[in-house]
């Protein structure tokens, strides 16, 4: 076998045994590289006479195009060959169900969705959104609704307090949405009908108490609001809310400093074994307190109480979602249990209007 034979076959052979691209490009360059073996006999053809060029010039040529032939079909082999491997470690079951998207897997917790359930009873009936800050001057959360110096709830053991400052004064967590109401009072002029829902923060944590809670305050001030308007629009929040088509409430006396007269109210309700059923039974249930400002109230924030008046009213958010939805352990809605929103959450795309039904 000549040389150039032996060459052939033994590059074909290199060729054929490569694995992978990098073990092919190793071939080709030892083979057609400015080194290469067959680089090296095409060079030798510039030396020869015209006959022995003519002779072994065929062969030489012969084995370049050889060599190039086969390392391009082995490449493109390889290439196949990875992309078979590929596909089948990517293969896609079809049988399999497709996966949700986030907005079908996600959840609106209980209190947002109250919250939009009760901002949307409110503002079909004119009702704007106040908020305020969190962290509040003992002014605002006491003194201006009245409370006494001295009163039980701002005692350290009701009410969280910041260090004092320089001062003397301190600042704290606001322990009801009243100050939203005192601030609507200072910067807008009657007449005026908000809703106050947002956090509030009480020294308290049992089954139906926790150290953050959530409250919706309503208040109406003009020259003409009386406890008719202030029954008329609870009940009718209350069928809206509960969804159904009458509800009894009782007015009992009660007393909050900023308020006079002061009620509180419950509403009527049957008991079952699971669940509580309201428009209908013997039973009653607290749900809320309210009354009409108090005179010194309306003093504190401008308001001249001879030619002003209005009624107030609060209630606990989280209280009316257990109430409406079932729920037994206030606790339950702060743990961040994905199980619990799972049960008890709502999809987020469920806006609650009164047109189209509050709960989904």
């Amino acid at each position: 076998m000549s040389d150039i034979a032996q060459l052939e076959q033994d590059l074909l052979s290199a060729v054929g045994a490569a694995q992978d691209e990098a073990a092919l490009e190793t071939v080709r360059v030892s083979a057609l590289g400015k080194s290469g073996s067959v680089s090296a006999l095409l060079k030798t053809l510039g030396g020869m006479t015209p006959d022995e060029r003519k002779a072994k010039g065929p062969a030489i040529n012969g084995l370049k195009d050889k060599v190039t032939a086969a390392i391009t079909a082995r490449k493109d082999a390889l290439a196949t060959a990875a992309l078979d491997a590929k596909l089948a470690s990517e293969t896609v079951d079809v049988t399999l169900p497709v996966r949700e998207a986030p907005a079908d897997t996600g959840r609106v917790h209980p209190i947002s969705q109250v919250i939009d359930e009760l901002t949307a009873i409110f503002a079909d009936m004119g009702f704007a959104v106040a908020e305020g800050p969190d962290i509040e001057t003992d002014d605002y959360n006491f003194t201006k609704l009245n409370f006494p110096e001295g009163h039980p709830a701002r005692e350290m053991h009701d009410t969280f307090y910041f260090p004092q400052k320089a001062d003397g004064s301190r600042l704290l967590l606001r322990t009801h949405t009243s100050p939203v109401q005192v601030r609507t009072m200072l910067s807008q002029k009657p007449p005026i009908r908000v809703i106050c829902p947002g956090r509030t923060y009480r020294s308290d944590s049992d089954q139906t108490h926790t150290p953050m809670f959530h409250q919706v305050e309503g208040l109406v001030i003009d020259k003409s609001a009386h406890l008719g308007h202030l029954k008329w629009i609870l009940e009718e929040f209350c069928k809206a809310f509960f969804e159904v088509d009458n509800v009894k409430m009782r007015f009992r006396p009660s007393f909050f400093p900023f308020t006079e007269p002061s009620m509180e109210v419950d509403i009527q309700c049957r008991r079952g074994k699971d669940e509580i059923r309201f428009g209908e039974g013997e039973d009653w249930l607290e749900i809320l307190g309210c009354g009409m400002v108090h005179p010194n109230v309306l003093k504190n924030c401008g308001l001249d109480p001879n030619e002003y008046q209005g009624f107030a009213w609060g209630m606990g958010i989280d209280r009316i979602a257990m109430l409406k939805y079932g729920m037994n352990d206030l606790r339950a809605f702060f743990e961040a249990d994905v199980r619990w929103l799972n049960h008890y959450g709502f999809r987020p795309l469920d806006f609650p209007t009164l047109a189209g039904g509050l709960s989904p």
